[in-house]
């Protein structure tokens, strides 16, 4: 094959790799095909199977080592945030719930289970602010 295919190839699996966010393996298998691309221009790799050859080799031999590595990195930089900025948001009660009991309560105009936290008594109709999330359960504390 023409080392141009090879390199036109490798670029729109890198381009394919960053428009679907995917998991990595066609970055790789772009680059191989890039690398291969290269070494046929300069002539390295004159046959088609000795091009397959290297194509697969590389971009196994690359991604099997690298990839969970580098995935690990690139999500290590991704800030961690509360779902939706729930947490400190206020609920509506809509069932009186006892200290340490569930119930149910309103929030942004959604029902959700929801949690006493506090050591008073959470009534019907009463604003409680949400102190934690798990699931779908609201762990609340009155005002």
């Amino acid at each position: 094959m023409s080392w141009w295919i090879w390199i036109v190839a490798g670029l729109c699996l890198a381009g394919l790799e960053a428009l679907l966010g995917g998991e990595l393996y066609l970055l790789f298998f772009g680059a191989a095909g890039v690398l291969v691309g290269a070494l046929t221009a300069l002539g390295v790799l004159p046959a088609a199977w000795m091009q397959l050859a290297a194509f697969s080799v590389a971009a196994v031999g690359v991604a099997l080592p690298l990839r969970n590595k580098i995935s690990e990195r690139l999500k290590a930089r991704i800030p961690s945030r509360e779902i939706d900025a729930t947490v400190g948001a206020e609920a509506l009660v809509l069932d009186t719930i006892a200290p340490g009991d569930r119930g149910k309560a309103e929030l942004r105009g959604s029902p959700w289970t929801a949690e006493n936290v506090g050591e008073a008594p959470l009534a019907a109709g009463q604003r409680a602010v949400v102190e934690r999330l798990e699931g779908l359960t609201l762990f609340l504390r009155g005002r």
